[in-house]
């Protein structure tokens, strides 16, 4: 990482992102991923088909069911590791990759396969950790890419040559970003005729020339202490605005040049699309455990834990996080073939994409019942432990059944940093939109849904019945 990449923050460039207080945590938290991948290869690994050498499962195009389950395994222990507080860890951008390489023929037939094929074996047998961007800047969302507001606003391509094409403009959020190897632009968003210049995607290194990258306040940096903020100070992987300043990106790294058709097909018609998303609700997955261990801790260190009441919350979120669990473990199994590689069921995942957006809130509103007061009401840093006078005053007032002061201190300030501090607050605001406006995963719902079968029950039923047999005197009336 420490290869000149272009990071600003608090109104200077960073001059090393490794040791720098606002993202150290996060890369030695990154850092720890690989340690754990190489310290279990075995379940983490398989051999690359190119190179020979052991990558993560995380770039596996599996063939069966056997082995999709293999990847998956392995998805959720690197998951673990994080509580699934690391929303772009190395395996999501790698599954989005190994989604389009089960739909390469899509890139084929507008000549851009072999350069998509030549580039996922660049970064699989490197085991490479991207980023991308995929998102325009917000300004005026009733108008298209090219009808917003300041020609440069939006990255576009402006030029093109020999060698390659030039864009200029930002793109967002560039999550990890920081200590990601390399980025790839692309957009998620629909457009239309004339915005022909920003249906574009590519790749390039994070330190390629003109890259800037302006990350968003660090929560890690305001953290007093690891005990204080014991999620902030290690999983904060930021997010950041990126900004083109009239970058060259090599023909070989193009992968869709000026086509609003391929710049939606990419997604849909490979499974993209799927294979990113079904990352991202095996994550969830793990969160979600977290959480509800999280809740089952509070309820015994507040001495609830038998109230009725409190038992029936818990029920709740054990149901709804084992909903998410069946949702993973379903959609694999009614998975299919796509092009010789198994491929998780669309509609089932959809249905987990619009489950999530409403279970997360709900959970941290019910982790926030069952804490109350106690969840304010707790030292303001791990220097009050003091060992003397102001300590003595956290002895008195912090009081548990089950475990002693510093206990319950310790766990309520990691439960304001999962729901209420400013880590806390952005994870909601993630969980909520990161798949896109609830209006969007429904629509893929129903997009996705086997209608006929439902309709068929239906029509069905009706066909097996009419009205009843008419009275004689309207008989006789016609």
């Amino acid at each position: 990482m420490r290869d000149g990449r272009a990071i600003y923050l608090d109104g200077q460039r960073v001059a090393d992102v490794t040791t720098d207080p606002a993202f150290a945590g996060a890369v030695a938290s990154a850092a720890a991923l690989y340690a754990y991948q190489a310290e279990h290869m075995d379940t983490m690994c398989f051999e690359s088909p190119t190179s020979g050498g052991m990558v993560s499962r995380a770039w596996m195009l599996p063939k069966t069911l056997a082995e999709f389950k293999a990847r998956r395994e392995a998805l959720e222990r690197f998951s673990e590791q994080s509580c699934g507080m690391i929303g772009r860890s190395p395996d999501h951008v790698a599954s989005t990759f190994v989604g389009f390489m089960m739909g390469e023929h899509v890139f084929r037939e507008t000549g851009r396969g072999a350069a998509m094929a030549d580039y996922f074996r660049h970064i699989r047998d490197r085991d490479l950790y991207l980023s991308y961007v995929i998102v325009n800047p917000q300004a005026d969302k009733s108008k298209s890419a090219s009808g917003q507001p300041g020609r440069d606003l939006v990255a576009q391509i402006v030029d093109e040559d020999s060698h390659g094409i030039t864009i200029r403009g930002a793109k967002m959020l560039a999550t990890s970003g920081v200590m990601a190897d390399e980025l790839m632009v692309s957009g998620f968003q629909a457009l239309a005729p004339g915005d022909e210049n920003y249906a574009f995607t590519c790749a390039i290194p994070m330190n390629t020339k003109g890259v800037k990258l302006h990350s968003r306040r660090s929560y890690a940096a305001g953290a007093t202490s690891e005990f204080d903020y014991p999620l902030s100070s290690r999983f904060d992987e930021t997010d950041a605005v990126v900004f083109f300043d009239d970058v060259k990106i090599p023909w070989e790294r193009v992968f869709v040049l000026r086509d609003l058709a391929m710049a939606q097909a990419q997604w849909h018609e490979t499974r993209a699309h799927v294979m990113q998303n079904h990352q991202c609700i095996i994550r969830l997955m793990v969160k979600l455990r977290f959480l509800l261990g999280l809740a089952h801790k509070v309820a015994e260190v507040n001495g609830i834990l038998n109230f009725p009441q409190t038992r029936e919350t818990l029920g709740l979120l054990a149901a709804k996080a084992s909903t998410i669990e069946a949702l993973v473990i379903a959609m694999e199994t009614k998975g299919e073939i796509f092009h010789g590689y198994w491929v998780p069921d669309r509609a089932l995942l959809c249905t987990a994409q619009v489950v999530a957006q409403t279970t997360y809130p709900e959970f941290i509103d019910a982790i926030r019942g069952l804490s109350g007061g106690g969840l304010i009401m707790v030292p303001s840093s791990a220097r009050d432990f003091d060992g003397g006078e102001i300590e003595a005053l956290i002895t008195a007032a912090q009081r548990s059944p089950v475990t002693d002061s510093e206990g319950r201190v310790k766990l309520m300030k990691l439960v304001w940093d999962a729901v209420g501090s400013e880590f806390g607050s952005r994870h909601l605001q993630y969980e909520m939109f990161y798949s896109g406006a609830p209006f969007v995963t429904r629509g893929n719902s129903y997009r996705f849904h086997d209608w006929a079968g439902p309709k068929a029950m239906v029509e069905g039923l009706m066909d097996s019945y009419g009205l009843p047999p008419r009275p004689r005197h309207a008989q006789a009336a016609e």
